[in-house]
């Protein structure tokens, strides 16, 4: 094996609705199969903001049509979205692999992830998701306990908070897999967020921000790499201005100070890089990549991609 690489899959890779993942995890099969050609180790773990925002949507609605039903906890519906994109995911790639002659078990894992329930997200949700309600179902959903607010023109929505990433329940059978040789799908939307009570693992209504958990995992598996797979080739800054710049390679330090500078918007680029660099910093020898899904053969070779070292 070259190098063990977690490679985070952003939205673009996926698609939105159920036919257009069927299609979009096609072509990203041929890029992962590609590097476990060359002879990388592959972990892949992914986002999963559409998918969930459809099940917890769907879940909710059936509920309230059915007072025979329950509406799905978050963390439920986050648990559903690994399932299904794993399902498609590790299909499209055990196909891609036979097709060319390779034979490896890719295997999904529905994965945990601790927070810490004293974080101060929890006290400031971001994540908007779900269905768009009117005035009335949004005060049931505040009367729960629940943060609501309103979209212009639209109604109202759920908002949850987004907390770091403390430890991966299942690292252990991941790693399980992973010495095995196994192409491993883990951690899907950041992982399902729980918190710790004792032997319980109680679910958090919340979203963990895929790109640090994706960073969590390659800290935890002692990967070499982190991959992280965007829209864009290049990461810019001084973004819309004559002095905008794309990055090609750059240090930890110049990678820190970017983020100082506040290039990177909070939901969009500055994940990354706070994955990028913690990662990095455990142990010599590290590096991280941001590209997009088309432009990851020639960021291998380093003809493209933002590489932080």
């Amino acid at each position: 094996m070259k190098k063990k690489v977690v490679v985070a899959l952003g939205h673009r890779a996926l698609g939105t609705t159920l036919p257009e993942q069927m299609v979009a995890v096609k072509k990203t099969a041929v890029s992962i199969a590609d590097l476990i050609e060359e002879g990388y180790q592959v972990i892949i773990t992914h986002s999963n903001a559409p998918q969930l925002g459809m099940i917890h949507t769907a879940m909710n609605e059936f509920g309230k049509l059915h007072e025979e039903y329950t509406a799905a906890p978050m963390s439920v519906c986050s648990a559903m979205s690994q399932g299904y994109i794993g399902y498609d995911l590790q299909n499209a790639i055990r196909e891609e692999l036979l097709n060319r002659g390779i034979f490896r078990t890719v295997s999904t894992l529905i994965t945990q992830v601790t927070v810490d329930p004293y974080d101060e997200a929890f006290y400031t949700p971001t994540k908007v998701l779900g269905r768009i309600m009117n005035a009335e179902d949004a005060a049931a959903e505040r009367k729960k306990g629940n943060y609501v607010v309103e979209v212009p023109g639209q109604g109202f929505r759920r908002v949850v908070a987004s907390p770091n990433p403390v430890d991966i329940v299942e690292i252990d059978a991941i790693r399980a897999l992973v010495d095995a040789g196994q192409v491993v799908i883990a951690c899907g939307g950041g992982g399902i967020p729980v918190l710790q009570q004792n032997n319980h693992l109680k679910g958090a209504s919340a979203v963990i921000e895929k790109d640090l958990a994706a960073g969590k995992l390659a800290e935890q598996i002692d990967a070499d790499e982190l991959i992280i797979l965007t829209s864009v080739d290049k990461v810019r800054i001084n973004l819309d201005t004559e002095a905008e710049e794309k990055l090609g390679e750059i240090t930890v330090e110049q990678a820190k100070q970017y983020m100082e500078e506040g290039h990177f918007g909070i939901y969009n680029m500055l994940p990354k890089f706070q994955a990028s660099v913690a990662f990095i910093e455990k142990r010599e020898g590290r590096s991280a990549l941001i590209t997009s899904l088309e432009s990851l053969k020639e960021s291998l070779k380093g003809r493209n991609g933002t590489i932080i070292r």
